[in-house]
């Protein structure tokens, strides 16, 4: 099969476009032909290379994968050939005493497919290899192009606000990066809860795009004052919620603008890790600071019936071909993209 492999960290140079084995299923496992895939901010951070993360190599990237089951492994019961499915990322023991209690996300071997695992074994292929459990229905109602671009933002946005944050209706909830792949779900989710969403984005256009999925305000992160505009948005209070997850450029300003007794919930830090931390904001304001992951399959699936009800849209700002994944990771780096860029390989 034609998959998009690296064998070493670097630049997209490091992308080579050949043939590797189609993967097969062990007694537990589905096959999966890849009628589309996605592209997440983890591809880019695998191909670069993280200290002290271990990247094993020759490495398939890719989180999010939607297609039609080819074969199914001995002992699978809940899948079967010819089913349309999207994946779950989220690979655990499935035994210990955190998966036992549905938090899978706290076990000791968890790991992100497509991310973490290896060598190979990603979505950015004709076929993928995932464990039956960690695959659940297409949505109906979706093209695969838009089912794929779903699953690892919807978890992660959902666990953040919903799980995590305990969004409710009247929030202020400022999201940073509003027209990435995340801040699009975060502004839908925030509509959802009947919470007042605040869109940071860096341009015209993206906020536009804000705009119709829900948000009530917009700020353009070149030409506003952050700051002075959610007191002005807020009459004073501040915000209840910050998304954040585009880290150490933007922190410093999401506590100054956190209401006192608010929430800054974060699962990442794209503009770099080491934030500057005033910790008088923390007891003074009596502030909570919460750290997010994926969610677990539970919650996909509490969020995925409101992608079939129509309440949760996805947003493909692109769709770009298997080979030229090179150039779909360099659109996300330089911000020149809005919402998910959906992957769809060769027609077979």
């Amino acid at each position: 099969m034609k998959a998009i492999v690296f064998e070493q960290h670097g630049g997209c140079e490091v992308l080579k476009y050949r043939e590797v084995p189609r993967p097969q299923a062990g007694p537990n496992d589905v096959v999966i032909k890849v009628k589309a895939s996605a592209c997440n901010f983890n591809d880019i951070w695998a191909r670069r290379g993280l200290p002290g993360m271990k990247i094993l190599l020759p490495h398939i990237s890719g989180s999010d994968a939607a297609g039609i089951v080819v074969e199914a492994g001995s002992e699978v019961r809940n899948v079967k050939v010819g089913d349309e499915v999207v994946v779950h990322c989220g690979i655990s023991c499935r035994q210990c005493y955190y998966c036992t209690r549905g938090e899978e996300y706290f076990c000791p071997e968890f790991k992100i497919w497509g991310f973490q695992t290896g060598p190979l074994d990603g979505a950015h292929g004709e076929y993928c290899k995932v464990p039956a459990v960690n695959t659940l229905p297409k949505p109906p109602n979706l093209s695969f192009e838009e089912a794929a671009t779903i699953p690892l933002v919807l978890v992660t946005v959902w666990r953040m606000l919903v799980s995590r944050a305990h969004i409710q209706a009247g929030d202020f909830v400022l999201v940073w990066g509003a027209a990435g792949g995340l801040g699009v779900m975060a502004i839908q989710i925030a509509k959802l809860f009947n919470a007042r969403a605040i869109a940071v984005a860096s341009a015209d256009d993206k906020l536009e795009l804000c705009h119709k999925l829900g948000a009530e305000f917009l700020l353009h992160r070149k030409k506003h004052d952050i700051f002075q505009e959610v007191r002005k948005i807020t009459d004073g209070r501040r915000a209840d919620i910050v998304f954040e997850h585009t880290g150490a450029e933007t922190w410093p300003i999401s506590m100054q603008c956190l209401k006192w007794g608010g929430t800054i919930v974060t699962c990442g830090a794209t503009s770099g890790f080491d934030a500057h931390l005033d910790i008088r904001l923390l007891w003074n304001k009596q502030q909570n600071y919460l750290g997010s992951h994926l969610g677990n399959k539970g919650e996909l699936i509490d969020a995925m019936r409101f992608v079939e009800s129509g309440h949760i849209k996805p947003v493909v700002g692109q769709v770009i071909e298997l080979k030229n994944v090179g150039k779909a990771q360099d659109l996300m780096e330089s911000g020149a993209i809005a919402g998910k860029i959906a992957i769809i390989p060769p027609a077979a």
